[in-house]
């Protein structure tokens, strides 16, 4: 008698586990696992929020040809996603927040967005920032989210590029302070070259580097500044920035780390600036944290600034104005 209730209770929890979707193996595989068609929420209308599975992926569609992607500054850490074994887990802290500012200042003050993607998982459950195999470690649902967050980019950039000539995808980092104890205040920009390749002259770069190798070669291409000078010249993304007051680098006055550390640009910023089959441009954002994205009141000011800075920074290489909706 005893024996039969035994196996009783193990065929029903059997069945019990056969019917779910959503519950995990001890061995971190997933029994009957369905999730919806990527682009079945769409189509995406301009206005409107759309969520990943869970919410672990947020999508907000935009109207001017700008993307901002936050892949590192998510907090939500579910219990059917093991956490990564390894790479970096480090989250980009208040860089969602900084994200929402920046989009809400250019509708309070344009009444224009851009497209903005976030990831909202913590980055030890989910780097939206590397490639599948690193970024999810194997995990369905880490990878389900993964799959999300570059299918919203994707469709923002193919609507970005039916309604444009060309468009800007903006990786939005954090970085803090270096190894050896010094805060670098300099908000790094990252366009696939090394620090080792930006501390050349600009004539070595001019001959030496292709433009296929960075993540702006559509911009490289149409305009009529030479590589260096858009990397760090006087109309440079970087010397825009510091003729806002905020510090940047490459930029003229810093126009190569001389050492000091650096981050060139990730995953992100390759495969949405390297593909030859859009028009398109990826550059990555290291913001430090103290007085640009540590309060409220320090985002929204710099919310202010970045908004001038990126219009002028396209309309000056690409005549187009991004306040306008065409």
């Amino acid at each position: 008698m005893i024996y039969f209730r035994l196996n009783t209770l193990a065929i029903i929890f059997f069945l019990i586990l056969s019917c779910s979707k959503d519950i995990p193996t001890q061995d971190n595989l997933t029994l009957d696992i369905e999730f919806n068609e990527l682009g079945s929420d769409g189509p995406y209308l301009y206005g409107e929020t759309y969520y990943g599975r869970k919410s672990y992926i947020t999508y907000y569609p935009g109207n001017i040809p700008v993307i901002l992607s936050i892949p590192h500054g998510g907090d939500i850490s579910p219990s059917e996603i093991s956490n990564r074994t390894y790479g970096v887990s480090v989250t980009d802290s208040n860089t969602i927040e900084l994200g929402i500012a920046i989009r809400n200042y250019f509708y309070s003050n344009y009444n224009v967005r851009p497209y903005l993607i976030i990831n909202n998982l913590k980055r030890t459950k989910l780097d939206a920032n590397r490639d599948k195999v690193e970024a999810a470690q194997g995990n369905l649902f880490a990878e389900r989210a993964f799959d999300e967050f570059h299918f919203y980019i994707n469709s923002a950039r193919q609507e970005i590029i039916n309604n444009n000539s060309t468009g800007f995808l903006f990786d939005i980092h954090g970085h803090g302070v270096n190894p050896d104890g010094f805060y670098d205040m300099r908000t790094w920009i990252g366009y696939l070259l090394s620090g080792d390749e930006l501390n050349n002259s600009d004539n070595y770069i001019d001959q030496n580097i292709s433009i296929d190798d960075t993540s702006i070669y559509s911009l490289v291409n149409t305009s009529n500044e030479t590589l260096s000078n858009l990397l760090r010249g006087p109309k440079s993304l970087g010397s825009f920035f510091e003729d806002s007051s905020y510090t940047a680098l490459p930029s003229i006055n810093s126009p190569s780390p001389e050492g000091m550390r650096y981050f060139s640009g990730g995953y992100n910023t390759f495969l949405y600036g390297t593909n030859r089959n859009f028009n398109f441009n990826a550059i990555q954002l290291e913001f430090p944290f103290p007085d640009l994205r540590d309060t409220a009141q320090s985002r929204n000011t710099f919310s202010s600034a970045f908004v001038s800075i990126i219009q002028d920074y396209i309309e000056t290489h690409t005549g187009m104005d991004i306040l306008t909706v065409n």
